[in-house]
């Protein structure tokens, strides 16, 4: 027996028996132990591999309920030879490679990978100033209520909620969540039909465009702003209108008399964190029926709103059906779970599910039960209070940090989220800085790519605070100012 091929992989976060299994599993099925084949017997493994017998006990029988492996009485354990390991031989890489290939730079209609957009290091864990925007403090996450929350839902009592195809149907528990548990926190009220489960905000942006805008289109955006919404804009049209935002982010004049549609994030104006007040929400409403014009809103920090009452969303004021409405979870839940939401006219909402349907079907259905089941427990709830009471003191704690070591340059935030939007001086180069931080364990975010034009402003930055300890964060902004000053030299 070629003990050699047993060894196994180095990763905590897995049991040993389960490494036992993908480590025999994965030598079956790549060919390296062949149907037939005798395996060391429990006493012998287990000392290859210093673990105790017992657990090669247990991976062995599993693998033979499976029918990986085969049981002989008197003999051992074997290879089932009935495991098909059979694979096409595939083709030599060295031989000649085709010479009639097509051009593919000619072929692309849209050419997406060339658009920048930020670099977020997979490994942010283990940066010791992690200012990073969008993240999830795992240690504030109630792991064990969505352990039994995933539990119930794949169970057999709701197995045929994630085990058929839903067709264009979205998960009936999670859309009466949304109705009656996130939506009445903003004032909106919406029938099921109005309400269309997306793989987060993003994919309901992606689809809001693909549906409604073509190149005849203008579109009013804020600046600075979200880059990707950019993008994704500029695959329909090029006829986009950039309206710089101030203190009170969107003004509402006559520059958006032009537009079709209008991109705006009114609770939390993405970056600068600023807050539609109500009087420009009125007249934003007013001037869409006036210019006849779609707003698009994009509430994409709903639930952190712990500094002030929130201010209603532009959908609850709307009489005339101008706003389409987007949120997300991935805010308070955590941002790989892809799941977000829109709410709009039943008519848009039916053709928006059929576009959906044409792409994805729909979101995975064991993902909409289990944050269904979330919700229904409370378990939201709860976690947004343990989350808002954590944000304020770090919102209180980086703005105390900022006006010690940089004075003036960042206006704290009105109504909640989870940044601050930063001024350096007029000189600095935010991605110079941006670089240096790095170096020096801390993580930023440059805000040159939220502005759009050629020429976009280079000394402005965004500091996160939604996965950095609270200890940490004055430190890190020392770290910080000491660069500024080093690059301002």
């Amino acid at each position: 027996m070629r003990e050699s091929l047993f060894h196994l992989a180095d990763d905590p976060r897995t049991s040993i028996q389960s490494r036992i299994r993908e480590m025999l599993v994965s030598a079956i099925l790549d060919g390296q132990l062949a149907g037939g084949e005798a395996l060391p017997s429990s006493r012998r493994m287990a000392k290859v591999l210093g673990v105790s017998r017992n657990t090669v006990v247990l991976a062995y029988q599993e693998l033979v309920a499976d029918g990986f492996l085969v049981a002989r009485e008197r003999s051992g354990i074997y290879v089932n030879d009935e495991i098909d390991t059979q694979r096409m031989p595939s083709a030599d890489s060295d031989g000649e490679r085709i010479k009639s290939a097509p051009d593919w730079a000619t072929r692309f209609r849209v050419r997406p990978g060339q658009l920048e957009s930020f670099e977020k290091p997979i490994d942010w864990p283990s940066y010791p100033y992690p200012f990073i925007y969008g993240q999830v403090d795992q240690t504030l996450f109630p792991i064990t209520a969505w352990r039994e929350c995933n539990r119930q839902a794949l169970g057999r009592k709701w197995m045929d909620a994630w085990t058929r195809d839903a067709y264009s149907r979205d998960d009936d528990m999670l859309v009466d969540q949304i109705r009656s548990r996130i939506l009445p926190r903003r004032g909106i009220h919406a029938s099921p039909d109005e309400i269309l489960i997306t793989l987060g905000a993003q994919n309901a942006l992606y689809l809001i465009a693909s549906q409604l805008i073509t190149p005849d289109h203008r579109v009013a955006l804020e600046d600075p702003g979200y880059p990707d919404v950019r993008h994704i804009f500029m695959l329909r049209t090029d006829r986009l209108d950039f309206i710089p935002v101030d203190d009170a982010g969107l003004p509402v004049d006559d520059r958006l008399a032009p537009c079709d549609y209008l991109y705006v994030t009114p609770s939390h104006q993405f970056p600068t964190t600023s807050t539609l007040p109500m009087e420009r929400r009125q007249a934003l409403l007013a001037r869409a029926v006036d210019d006849d014009f779609v707003i698009l809103e994009d509430d994409y920090e709903f639930e952190t709103n712990y500094l002030s009452a929130p201010t209603p969303a532009l959908k609850s004021l709307d009489r005339n059906d101008r706003v389409i409405y987007i949120g997300s979870l991935s805010k308070t839940l955590f941002p790989g779970l892809r799941l977000g939401f829109m709410v709009g006219p039943k008519d848009m909402i039916r053709e928006a599910r059929a576009l959906r349907r044409l792409m994805l079907r729909h979101p995975p259905t064991n993902n909409q039960r289990t944050a269904a089941l979330f919700l229904s427990l409370g378990h939201h709830d709860a976690l947004i209070h343990r989350l808002n009471r954590a944000y304020k003191e770090r919102w209180q704690r980086m703005g105390e940090a900022l006006g010690r070591h940089l004075p003036d340059a960042a206006r704290p935030p009105s109504f909640g989220g989870t940044s601050f939007w930063v001024r350096g001086p007029d000189g600095l180069d935010s991605d110079v800085l941006t670089a240096r931080a790095r170096e020096e364990g801390v993580l930023i975010e440059p805000g040159r790519l939220m502005f759009a034009g050629d020429e976009p402003p280079r000394n402005f930055f965004r500091l996160g605070f939604s996965s950095i300890d609270v200890e940490r964060i004055e430190p890190g902004i020392e770290i910080i100012a000491g660069l500024i000053k080093e690059l301002s030299r």
